[in-house]
């Protein structure tokens, strides 16, 4: 967040899309009471109004839009003004038929729902500055408008386009990224392969649908244009915007969730004012507590460890998974305060009133179709005043001594056709060893595999690391050398940025700094397992992969102990330079997982939050002249847990110990301003 464009709001934003264009003018003022009943400070305003800002080219109607900003603004809410341009309106397409999408398979899509266009497309492009333009003009100065908010999701449902205008753009692209030299290009997709020479720079195409398996980099050099495509619209819009109002911060929602992986937000959040995310749990994750976790670590590691605003999620069921659950009692504010305790600084939902009609009419929002006769409507005013209680923990931040690498382009790379082995999922894997240091109360960032500050750390993990270009393996082996601990997952190290197998041996990039050597694969069918033996727990298993490997200086911590690979080793222990290297050549049971991460996290001197009982989330939140420790109950049994200060839901002081309602949430600040020389 920039100093020059950063939200200027007091205390912790609570609020969600505002959509008043869905609902009779008599009903906003009943809004704007309820609002200010409910605590709400921001909301969303615009997103999906296209239609009818725009009603035709060129021509707009802003008396709506005036009205809802005046109302906002007489009650003392702010808007995060957006540019509707996720949902062009039907007489676009009308004019711009070129400009509807075309799937992989050449079949050209319709409009009829959101985001139906190709981002390539310039007649969008131009249509898209033009509404953002006229909107910058109109409310640059207007006293409600606190922040932009651009698009809406980008990539959700128009990730990818296989139009010729794309084809084109695509071409461009690669002409900028490789000189203008078609033979580097051919040499980076390994063309001489299957007779994919290319010539002349027409005959690339879009990896479209084919009869077998596509070029790797091809498919690779593909979703980095489709995220790069997308970030270009961002920040043309955000420009205009800019340039209209260079003090007002932009923002767009990401979507760090599970199955979301169209964009690199490694290159996207460096060009936000404000990094902000979208989060909806799924229904069939037993565990979905652990996922907002992990998913508000990453976002604050985009953000650069500042703090985000979550700008989007659900006050019960969404409207869009095969069966959408409700929420049990206590689990709306659960998710929202453990956001807050991984960085948010602001809660929204998707919306603010139940909608009657419409794609997404059973989805739940803030003021449910029961009203205000309802649990959700209670625990929605609940939520305001507990957000007002947490109005001092704005702004601070989260300490972390570990960090788990995250890459797009590796994970886009491992997931591609033709693997050793399907069934691997980047994230699944790197939420498996994220989960035993959430358990443990250990707090994790997220870096890039080139991250430059590694040396803050004391412990490094790469689940799954699959690409790796040689910054990013020297930058992890440096840290090693320099006296850092760093663990790595099975299949990292295997290719290149172009994902070319690096040779020589398994684990590639990473042979040296772990000390071993492998020279065959053997991923494991579905349902089989391993058994593993050594330092570990008895009756410790394995499933998805396994590996031949040799040692090369390495030790031995397990070792298979049955199957084709019995006596071979399994887990290896590497002193490399002042430091330490661990090699996870397979995928241990959950319990086997957690032990083996406690023993290397204790070796590398990382201890826990502080102890607690298990179900108890801890977090710390690290302010000036303060920490705030959140203590959130998912198990339902409450505790009591040693902490001294004052806990800020009650107001109450805490000496000894703060008690954790069942199924509640404590948050204590501790006084620490003389340890910090404040």
């Amino acid at each position: 967040m920039s100093t020059e464009r950063r939200l200027r709001l007091p205390g912790l934003a609570y609020g969600g899309d505002y959509n008043p264009e869905q609902w009779p003018e008599e009903v906003w003022a009943q809004d704007m009471a309820l609002m200010r009943a409910a605590g709400v400070t921001m909301v969303s305003v615009g997103i999906f109004s296209w239609a009818l800002l725009e009603p035709s080219q060129g021509v707009y109607d802003f008396s709506r839009m005036d009205k809802i900003l005046e109302l906002l603004h007489d009650h003392g809410i702010a808007a995060d003004l957006a540019t509707p341009t996720a949902a062009p309106p039907a007489w676009f397409f009308r004019a711009h038929p070129a400009a509807l999408p075309v799937d992989r398979d050449g079949r050209t899509l319709s409009y009829g729902s959101r985001q139906t266009f190709c981002p390539s497309s310039p007649a969008y492009r131009a249509a898209a500055l033009g509404i953002a333009g006229a909107l910058a003009e109109r409310y640059a100065d207007h006293p409600a408008v606190a922040m932009w908010h651009v698009h809406n999701e980008y990539g959700c449902h128009n990730a990818e386009c296989f139009c010729d205008t794309s084809a084109a753009a695509f071409r461009n692209w690669l002409r900028a990224k490789y000189g203008n030299d078609l033979d580097a290009l051919n040499d980076a997709w390994g063309t001489a392969f299957w007779s994919q020479w290319y010539y002349d720079w027409a005959e690339i195409l879009p990896p479209r649908a084919t009869g077998a398996d596509p070029n790797p980099t091809h498919q690779l050099d593909w979703r980095r244009f489709c995220s790069d495509e997308l970030l270009s619209l961002f920040t043309a819009e955000r420009d205009v915007l800019r340039r209209a109002a260079p003090a007002i911060p932009a923002t767009t929602n990401f979507m760090v969730m599970h199955n979301f992986d169209a964009l690199d937000y490694w290159r996207w959040a460096p060009e936000l004012d404000v990094v902000s995310n979208d989060h909806y749990l799924r229904s069939t994750d037993p565990e979905s507590q652990i996922d907002i976790a992990l998913s508000g670590d990453l976002v604050r590691s985009l953000a650069g460890g500042r703090p985000w605003l979550l700008m989007e999620h659900s006050t019960g069921a969404v409207n869009w998974q095969p069966v959408n659950r409700a929420k049990t009692p206590g689990e709306m504010r659960r998710n929202a305060l453990a956001h807050v305790a991984h960085g948010a600084d602001g809660i929204a939902y998707f919306q603010w009133r139940a909608a009657k009609a419409g794609a997404e009419q059973w989805h739940s929002a803030m003021l449910p179709h029961a009203g205000t006769d309802s649990q959700i409507w209670q625990d929605v005013v609940q939520l305001g005043a507990d957000l007002g209680a947490l109005a001092e923990v704005r702004g601070s931040t989260s300490p972390a001594r570990v960090a788990i690498v995250w890459d797009w382009n590796a994970r886009w790379a491992m997931e591609a056709p033709s693997q050793p082995s399907g069934a691997l999922r980047f994230q699944d894997l790197v939420r498996d060893w994220y989960a035993p240091l959430w358990k443990a109360g250990v707090a994790v960032d997220f870096v890039r595999p080139d991250a430059p500050d590694l040396d803050r750390y004391q412990l490094v993990l790469a689940p799954s690391l699959y690409l790796v270009d040689d910054a990013g393996a020297a930058g992890l082996a440096a840290f090693v050398e320099h006296g850092g601990t760093l663990a790595v997952g099975f299949h990292s190290g295997a290719v290149d940025e172009n994902c070319h197998v690096r040779l020589g041996g398994y684990p590639g990039a990473f042979r040296e700094i772990l000390g071993v050597h492998g020279d065959e694969l053997f991923p494991l069918l579905p349902g089989q397992s391993l058994t593993l033996a050594g330092q570990i727990p008895p009756g410790a298993s394995a499933d998805l992969w396994s590996e031949r490997l040799r040692l090369t200086g390495a030790q031995a911590v397990a070792t298979y102990a049955d199957g084709p690979l019995a006596g071979v080793p399994a887990l290896t222990r590497h002193t490399y330079g002042s430091g330490t290297a661990w090699y996870l050549a397979t995928h241990p049971d959950p319990a086997t997982l957690a032990a083996v991460l406690q023993r290397i996290r204790q070796e590398a001197g990382v201890r826990p939050e502080r102890e607690v009982p298990d179900g108890i989330e801890v977090v710390r939140r690290r302010g000036t002249d303060a920490d705030y420790l959140f203590f959130i109950d998912h198990a339902g049994h409450g505790a009591e847990i040693p902490a001294d200060g004052i806990e800020l839901l009650t107001g109450k002081p805490v000496t000894g110990s703060v008690t954790v309602p069942e199924g509640g949430v404590a948050v204590v600040r501790e006084q620490v301003a003389e340890a910090r020389g404040a």
